[in-house]
């Protein structure tokens, strides 16, 4: 497993800190519009939008991939 992992560039990062990093570099409004979901628009907090990232994945992935395009070019 370590392996498929040594080139994973998300690897030991928690979607947390993903999501926090992203809020500190675009603000939830930006975030808000590159990935349009009510938890980032409408009274946003960490809390609400890791809850709904949790469940949804079409909006994780949404925010990996800008996680992933931001940081690592």
């Amino acid at each position: 497993m370590a392996e498929t992992q040594k080139n994973n560039p998300l690897h030991g990062k928690t979607l947390e800190a993903i999501l926090t990093e992203l809020v500190e570099y675009y603000g939830w409004e930006e975030l808000g519009y590159k990935i349009n979901i009510n938890s980032f628009n409408h009274e946003p907090s960490i809390k609400s939008s890791l809850k709904f990232l949790r469940k949804t994945p079409w909006a994780h992935e949404k925010v990996e991939g800008l996680y992933l395009y931001t940081f690592n070019r």
